[in-house]
């Protein structure tokens, strides 16, 4: 058996009779039991002294914005309430009150919305065991005991888009499954747009089908004659086409059909209130993402936010189109700026806003007022709303456990560093509290995407590494990366893909450059793309880490662009290489981490969800044999009712104890 670093006496009284000299008929100390969904092998017992000491870090609890009321003053939020295992809906109508819970379920919600005349329902969205493919239902409101009405084709993966507010109908999009980790297989994928109402949903009505899976829709022109759409190719290129509601019609808008422009991302955020001009963001002139105006008659596009060099992330605007409240990343962290509907120009901000990172924020229809959540170190997303008036106003407070106080934890500092060809990578510091005291060990934590970015926030409950084990939490932004620029964001396409990894091998050099950090002691940890990452350097620095954490990673891209769900495979041979190329593939092949899986040196702990529809299960089985055969220790964690990540309270808290000892064997010796 592997030896813990904790000894006996020191995982608390539980096992305190064990240290002590007496018969050797002492009863074996207390462990955890995983849940029966969990299948679990190579990992050590839990003690449960150990989940004990962690249980305070294991109940974050905040508040995620979800809609307005169409007339009342009330909202719609997700939430995990007390002792509950997933996130389900709770309608507000009052600031800092509890909330009514209106879904529950084995299964999270995330996503509601009110009927948008007089909110008499809500339709929700729902998936099942992690496996995505959405279903839309109904619930009545004050209906006591009511249960969710199934609205969609359940082989079908199903989104809600947006609501024709006049005749209470709603737009959602559907794409159908062929469920490839069981076997299935599609040809041509297709995405179709349906008109439904919602009280009579067998008379749904197709609007159109068209090529592809990056379709969505958006919201609808101001007298509800067409809808805008997005047609995501890539991070770095997205059209906007119109839909005619009437005819089924769709028209490219930009770029314009056969332009010969550089490649672009375009994403509609809004109209005016005269429905002359729609509201896009958009990098066409630039390395950023700007807020922009096009005049839909001439196609004259003016520039309104050229001024802030960082990407806008939202938009949302009042209902008669005077005002703007947008979302600007500024170096991982969203920031309020506000700007009049009509010139566009930017205006101050009416009041003081609370420090942090912001969420959602989103306009009443009727009351112009505007909710937007916030999180920061000290706690996860709490929604406010700012009113007319200027005024700000607490909805929801963030829960913790009992005793449980965050107002400590430390803030993440910006760090900088050169990698291999001079370019300057940039990350998220969280360092351990000053009692901590000589070289502390480090965690990589790699986000996935591959153009996802580390933002500042609430680690959570890996708030437990920094506060508790004096760990330090490097959140790197490796090339490829989102909010850098579109330039940044394409550095690491095709055949580029392993300067990201050298990216962390610099991370590796600075990290032996600083005086309060252990580069003997450092732990790798990533989710999809950040698991391949996490394996990947697992191959390269093998004799520079300590061990590595896999959550939901990519292991051979050529297995992983055959198995992954059609409705993606297209997406991601834009972004990794398109495996039908035989000089690709025969790349792809050679920097697969399976491939080089005999350099995997070092413990390697695998997590994976066996409904994964994006990294399928089959990525994290094959690893785990390979490098068991080698020789190298595994430790593997597969949840029977999961998909691309734990969502579960209770498959989560089991993650996190057996994080905490892999850690001990690792770099806490």
């Amino acid at each position: 058996m592997i030896r813990l670093k904790l000894s006996l006496c020191a995982l608390g009284t539980a096992l305190l009779a064990a240290c002590a000299s007496g018969p050797t008929t002492t009863a074996p100390a207390a462990v955890v039991a995983p849940n029966p969904n969990l299948v679990v092998q190579g990992i050590p017992p839990v003690p449960q002294s150990l989940a004990d000491a962690i249980s305070r870090y294991n109940d974050f609890r905040g508040h995620t914005f979800t809609d307005w009321h169409p007339t009342q003053r009330e909202m719609l939020v997700s939430h995990r309430k007390a002792g509950a295992n997933t996130s389900q809906i709770f309608r507000v109508t009052t600031p800092l009150t509890e909330g009514e819970q209106l879904t529950d379920g084995a299964d999270p919600v995330t996503r509601a919305t009110y009927e948008p005349r007089t909110g008499q329902y809500i339709v929700f969205e729902r998936a099942t065991g992690g496996n995505e493919v959405g279903q839309l239902y109904r619930l009545p409101l004050g209906q006591p005991g009511a249960q969710p009405a199934l609205l969609t084709n359940p082989d079908e993966r199903n989104a809600f888009n947006t609501w024709l507010r006049k005749s209470g109908q709603l737009i959602y999009s559907s794409v159908p499954i062929d469920r490839t980790a069981q076997g299935g297989t599609r040809s041509k994928v297709t995405t179709s747009f349906w008109l439904m109402d919602p009280l009579a949903p067998e008379g749904r009505r197709k609007l159109t089908e068209l090529d592809g899976g990056g379709w969505s829709a958006g919201r609808p022109s101001p007298d509800e004659r067409i809808v805008t759409l997005t047609r995501y190719l890539s991070a770095n290129e997205s059209q906007i086409w119109t839909l005619d509601l009437a005819s089924g019609a769709t028209r490219q808008v930009l770029p314009a059909a056969g332009s010969q422009e550089a490649k672009a991302s375009y994403t509609p955020a809004g109209w005016s209130g005269d429905g002359r001009s729609m509201w896009i963001a958009s990098d066409r002139a630039g390395e950023f993402r700007e807020l922009m105006k096009l005049d839909v008659a001439s196609g004259r596009i003016d520039r309104v936010s050229a001024h802030i060099p960082w990407n806008i992330n939202g938009l949302t605007l009042t209902e008669d189109g005077s005002r703007m409240a947008a979302q600007f990343n500024v170096d991982g962290r969203d920031e309020l700026r506000f700007f009049d509907g009509v010139t566009g120009k930017e205006i101050p901000a009416p009041a003081a806003l609370p420090n942090g990172n912001v969420g959602t924020a989103y306009y009443h229809r009727g009351r112009a007022e505007l909710a937007f959540s916030v999180s920061n170190a000290q706690g996860p997303s709490q929604i406010y709303s700012l009113g007319t008036d200027g005024k700000v106003q607490q909805w929801t407070r963030a829960a913790a456990a009992a005793g449980m106080d965050t107002t400590g934890f430390t803030e993440q500092k910006i760090v900088r560093w050169k990698s291999f060809d001079g370019l300057t990578i940039s990350g998220l510091l969280t360092s351990p509290p000053k009692k901590f005291t000589g070289k502390r060990p480090v965690l990589i934590s790699i986000h996935g995407g591959p153009e996802g970015q580390a933002t500042v926030g609430f680690l959570g409950r890996n708030a437990y590494f920094v506060q508790e084990l004096g760990m330090a939490v490097i959140q790197p932004n490796v090339r490829g990366s989102s909010g850098y620029g579109k330039t940044f964001l394409a550095l690491d396409n095709g055949f580029k893909r392993e300067d990201s990894v050298k990216d962390i091998g610099a991370l590796l050099d600075w990290i032996a450059t600083q005086p309060d950090l252990d580069a003997s002691r450092v732990l790798v940890t990533g989710g999809s793309y950040g698991g391949y990452m996490t394996l990947a350097v697992s191959t390269h620095y093998a004799d520079r880490i300590a061990g590595a954490i896999d959550v939901v990673g990519i292991s051979h891209f050529v297995t992983f662009l055959n198995n992954t769900e059609s409705y993606r495979r297209d997406l991601r041979r834009v972004e990794y290489g398109d495996e039908r190329d035989p000089a690709m593939k025969a790349h792809l092949e050679k920097i697969s981490p399976l491939t080089n899986a005999a350099r995997i040196k070092k413990p390697l702990f695998v997590i994976q969800g066996k409904n994964d529809p994006r990294v399928p299960f089959t990525e994290a089985e094959q690893v785990v044999a390979t490098v068991r055969a080698g020789g190298t220790p595994v430790w593997y964690l597969r949840a029977e009712n999961e998909g691309h990540g734990f969502q579960k309270k209770d498959n989560q808290d089991y993650q996190f104890y057996a994080t905490v000892l892999f850690m001990q064997q690792t770099v806490l010796k």
